[in-house]
């Protein structure tokens, strides 16, 4: 069952790799996605500092006239572990806090090339899609097909039946950053029925919850 989108793109979250990757389109990308955000008057949340590709987005963003907020944790900014923060800086003292934070602040996601800490972020905000928590839409920027291998990971467990087709369809991708943020301006989220009883307001929260067992999580 299709839902509509209500979600109105004014800031843009985007997780991505503090090093600049072996191959230059890398950091082109990133600084193109900055200057994309730019031009069509989307501000940036990130993790702060401006080493790698976060550096790139980031001081792209900047300079073309975007809101840039770096939400950075107490201890990496004590050892200057990221580098100077672009924009505003708002320091937390937890890295589940500082991605709480960052969700707060953002209409959609996007994932450049990164490591550990990209894919930790992009999978707990796609999960919490999943779950229903929110509906906002989440892209990767397959840049040199950097996650193919990803996308047909994901489309293999819809195969072995250890994630849904709709849950599959939570994550998007495009080669570029005009292409992806069309994307996510257009998405429709997806209802998975099985998770459609489950509501995460406060009130209803504190009632027994009959979960399926048969849910794919």
């Amino acid at each position: 069952m299709a839902g509509s989108s209500s979600h109105q793109i004014k800031n843009i979250c985007v997780f991505g790799g503090s090093s600049p990757g072996k191959e230059i389109e890398f950091l082109e990308s990133a600084n193109h996605l900055g200057q994309v955000l730019a031009e069509r008057k989307i501000h940036l949340v990130y993790g702060g500092g401006s080493l790698g590709l976060m550096g790139g987005v980031s001081i792209a963003a900047f300079l073309g006239g975007s809101q840039v907020l770096g939400v950075v944790p107490k201890v990496l900014a004590k050892e200057d572990l990221l580098g100077k923060t672009i924009g505003e800086e708002l320091q937390v003292s937890t890295m589940s806090e500082r991605l709480n934070t960052m969700f707060k602040h953002a209409d959609a996601f996007i994932a450049l090339p990164g490591g550990l800490g990209t894919l930790e972020e992009i999978f707990h905000i796609s999960s919490w899609a999943q779950l229903h928590i929110h509906h906002k839409p989440i892209g990767l920027l397959n840049v040199n097909g950097f996650y193919d291998k990803l996308l047909s990971f994901l489309d293999q467990a819809v195969e072995q039946e250890f994630l849904t087709s709709s849950a599959r369809r939570i994550i998007i991708s495009a080669a570029t950053a005009e292409q992806l943020i069309d994307q996510l301006q257009s998405f429709i989220p997806i209802i998975d029925p099985s998770m459609s009883r489950i509501h995460w307001s406060p009130e209803k929260s504190r009632k027994k919850l009959r979960l399926d067992l048969s849910l794919h999580l």
